[in-house]
């Protein structure tokens, strides 16, 4: 008899065929997301769950108990009740890897955008605004050469480094928990102090996953250590910075501007400085957001969903559950 599962939001055909081969399915249809309740309602009889960032916690643990695996379509897992899912024995999976390069791509959009100003300016074109001899107006800041700080090492963050190097010879350091010298080595990159990076880049990825200690990790004291010319990426999660900080230092021109995918409420709220700010470029969280990527993320996470259910053990279980 095949495992039941739910999948919680829309995937691709191809990725729910796979799926239908190897276990009984039952999914949420609608493109809205999946009300709480319904999904907890439907868990109780269901040993896998396929989802993308519903909060996996205790109270929804204790209506599931043939739960035997949640498989999430994210890199990110902090929606996560790690303590809860340890004490039931449900796995949990991510989809690492298959999104690097194109969140790095995203990544160097920001950079680019912010430093050439291209929202802003397209509004002003758009608007009628140019003029000719505008001139001084209309100018932005170098990448090429530039000196490009990244906070958080990982995947992702090499990603970005070999494009800074290799595509536009910036000068790359990088702060991460544990010294990575073979990329070091690999891409001629070098390992700063938080401070030191900081202080002395023109350009700054934020690219630390979220956990206790990466909370807010950026806050006043430290935004007030960027250069007054630098830029500021935020391409983790929102939570990783105080926002209120960054807001203070946009408007108190202590950095010159930012380029931002993620926040600490999504949506966005539609009175949020951030989107008053002609400084500031804002994207609605779109990483991973293309056809492909979002594609190879859902196959992934059926493959880690049908290897937990028919007895392997999937090659994406997160690290605190394996």
């Amino acid at each position: 008899m095949k495992p039941s599962i739910f999948i919680d939001r829309p995937i691709p055909a191809e990725v729910e065929a796979y799926l239908a081969e190897h276990c009984e399915i039952e999914k949420w249809e609608s493109a809205a997301p999946i009300p709480r309740q319904t999904l907890m309602d439907k868990l109780a009889k269901t040993k896998g769950l396929l989802t993308a960032g519903m909060k996996i916690d205790a109270e929804l643990l204790d209506l599931a108990p043939n739960l035997k695996v949640v498989s999430s379509i994210s890199v990110g897992y902090n929606h996560f009740d790690i303590a809860a899912m340890k004490k039931r024995g449900v796995i949990g999976t991510n989809t690492p890897h298959v999104l690097n390069d194109t969140v790095a791509d995203l990544a160097f959009a920001l950079i680019l955008g912010t430093a050439r100003r291209v929202a802003e300016l397209d509004r002003y074109v758009k608007e009628g605004q140019w003029q000719t001899g505008d001139g001084v107006k209309l100018f932005g800041t170098d990448v090429h050469h530039a000196k490009l700080g990244i906070i958080g090492m990982g995947r992702i963050g090499e990603a970005v480094a070999r494009r800074a190097k290799l595509g536009f010879e910036m000068d790359v350091i990088y702060y991460n928990r544990s010294r990575k010298q073979a990329v070091e080595d690999q891409l001629g990159v070098r390992y700063a102090p938080l401070k030191e990076l900081l202080s002395t880049s023109d350009f700054i990825v934020q690219l630390a996953p979220l956990t206790a200690e990466t909370t807010r990790m950026l806050g006043r004291s430290e935004f007030q250590l960027m250069k007054q010319s630098s830029i500021f990426i935020n391409m983790s999660r929102g939570q990783t910075i105080d926002e209120e900080a960054l807001i203070e230092a946009l408007q108190q021109r202590t950095i010159a501007a930012a380029g931002l995918d993620v926040y600490e409420k999504e949506p966005i709220d539609a009175a949020h400085p951030f989107l008053q700010m002609p400084n500031v470029l804002t994207l609605p969280h779109i990483g991973s957001a293309t056809t492909q990527t979002r594609f190879d993320m859902a196959m992934l996470a059926a493959k880690n969903l049908v290897s937990a259910l028919t007895g392997q053990i999937p090659s994406n279980i997160v690290d605190e559950l394996r």
